[in-house]
């Protein structure tokens, strides 16, 4: 066994300084992610419920398994955008057990502009289909939705991944076998009557459920007939008039029972049983906060930070002593054979010859890669291009971006210019993607990207350059890059999966390893050329 050894000191200062800051980052996501629970509308939610309506969280808290977890995916999506008006963009995604199966549910929260999409919103809604084609998951969508939101019609409907889209994947994900079922709360319109009129099977509820292609104010102007909500496109019509519905449900605990009892129907999907039983590490994941630096330019080992991921702690380290900016290795996490590529400074020739090595052997063996991002970009000047760093560095895009096995990516922290594609960032689609408080996303730093505007400047005034306003250019590139490299402008735009905390790491990656072993075919074995 390759167990490793912490050479952490746990009650040194800098341990407690790094773990006092990272504290207060973990303070700031739990506030911001209650925020976009319930925060900021407490009319809206109360009008909710004086209609016999559970809130959005509380549906799904019915309709998964007792005592099983719900990973919800993207909750700060649309953060800081709007006044912070759509909180969670409006719609909650995110896995979980219904009747002993995997399930991605899909559910609009009508207190937040009434389920109506946004950019963020039809983002989400397709990046959740994305995540169930490719993990095979059946998807229950939980409608409660007024279509697009008007104001926002050129952000969501015209374009190839706008709201159209998602009707598109949800009607191939049918033809490919995986179940798309809906259960209707409320008012569904236009693209919203679509979720539910292409889905397999319906539920809807009598009273509240209504679905129609126009509501009664555009048929008004259409067609001038004057129809109230309940008899142009109620649950009860619906369900003996239409048939649009399947199933006609007095209330919403019933209609989420109907969808329990659907899927407990479906044909038994393959067991998530890792290969071997699970392992604590023998570290405690909690100690991550105080290893990541307060500054984020004084250097940490990662290793210190896998041994707290992986089962036992045993790692196997591929080259330990050559490249050693990038760490890789085979270990098991929750069970599941990994391999673990990780970021301990800046990625030299000698470095991405070894990352595009090691991703060929994970191909080879079929063993899914974990990368873990904390990258200032691969190394530039004269040297660097004399060995080669412009063709080394696209090996190991090259063998990340054409890797046959499932890739999960958490950045950790920095992750900047082609370090970010060569070790899997969203453009590379890794199967799931998430990041920490201290993530920090961009082209380049404030500072270099400051330098690089001020020398621009400088050249493009010829000598005659004026202070003031180079100190204005500097100022503009260093607030411009402080806002956008903020985590919260990166999740809010859905970038990642989501924001996690540094000790929940090893359940998350853990659960998509087990999604990604029942539904990925056996990879072809391919041959490892020595780089």
């Amino acid at each position: 066994m390759a167990v490793m050894e912490s050479r952490i000191d746990t009650r040194s200062a800098q341990f407690l300084a790094n773990r006092q800051h990272y504290q207060a980052l973990l303070d700031t996501l739990r506030t911001r992610q209650a925020q976009a629970v319930s925060g900021g509308r407490d009319a809206q939610i109360a009008r909710h419920h004086e209609r016999g309506k559970l809130l959005v969280r509380e549906r799904i808290d019915f309709l998964i398994d007792d005592q099983s977890a719900f990973l919800e995916l993207s909750p700060l999506a649309a953060w800081g955008q709007y006044d912070n008006e759509v909180p969670a963009a409006g719609i909650v995604t995110g896995i979980g057990m219904v009747a002993g199966q995997p399930c991605m549910i899909i559910a609009n929260d009508a207190t937040v502009k009434g389920g109506s999409f946004f950019h963020e919103t039809v983002k989400k809604h397709v990046r959740a289909q994305e995540i169930a084609e490719e993990n095979r998951l059946p998807c229950l969508y939980l409608v409660d939705c007024g279509g697009a939101y008007l104001p926002e019609q050129d952000r969501v409907f015209p374009d190839k991944d706008h709201f159209g889209n998602t009707f598109y994947r949800q009607c191939r994900m049918s033809q490919s076998g995986l179940p798309q079922i809906s259960a209707v709360f409320g008012g569904c319109t236009a693209g919203g009557a679509y979720i539910p009129a292409l889905s397999d099977e319906v539920v809807m509820v009598r009273g509240n459920a209504r679905i129609h292609l126009g509501g009664p104010s555009i048929v008004k102007v259409a067609i001038n007939e004057e129809v109230d909500g309940e008899t142009l496109g109620g649950a009860e019509m619906h369900s003996r008039v239409s048939g649009v519905s399947d199933y006609l449900a007095e209330n919403e605990p019933q209609a989420l029972a109907y969808l329990r009892e659907i899927v407990a129907k479906f044909p038994q999907a393959a067991a998530m049983t890792p290969p071997r039983v699970p392992v604590a590490p023998r570290y405690d994941p909690d100690e991550i906060i105080g290893i990541v630096s307060q500054d984020p330019k004084q250097p940490y080992d990662v290793r210190e930070i896998i041994m707290r991921l992986v089962d036992g702690s045993d790692f196997q380290e591929f080259k330990p002593l050559w490249g050693e900016t990038l760490v890789c290795g085979f270990a098991h996490l929750m069970g599941y054979p990994i391999g673990i590529i990780a970021n301990n400074g800046a990625l030299f020739s000698e470095s991405a010859q070894k990352g595009a090595h090691f991703i060929a052997l994970a191909n080879q063996r079929g063993i899914p890669l974990l990368f873990l991002q904390n990258i200032a970009g691969y190394m530039v000047g004269s040297a660097a291009e004399r060995g080669g760093i412009a063709k080394n560095s696209a090996k190991m895009v090259y063998a990340q971006a054409c890797s046959r096995v499932p890739r999960f990516t958490v950045v950790v922290g920095g992750s900047f210019g082609a370090g970010n594609y060569g070790m899997c960032g969203r453009g590379f689609q890794p199967r799931l993607m998430f990041a920490w408080p201290s993530a920090c996303v961009a082209t380049m730093s404030a500072d270099i990207a400051a330098n690089v505007m001020l020398e621009l400047g400088r050249a493009s005034l010829k000598g005659q350059a004026d202070p003031q306003r180079l100190a204005e250019i500097e100022q503009r590139t260093r607030e411009q890059y402080a806002r956008q490299s903020d985590p919260y402008y990166a999740t809010s735009r859905l970038w990642d999966d989501g924001l996690i905390e540094p000790a929940d790491t090893r359940a998350v990656i853990g659960l998509g390893l087990a999604l990604a072993a029942r539904s990925t075919p056996p990879v072809i074995s391919t041959p490892v050329y020595r780089m």
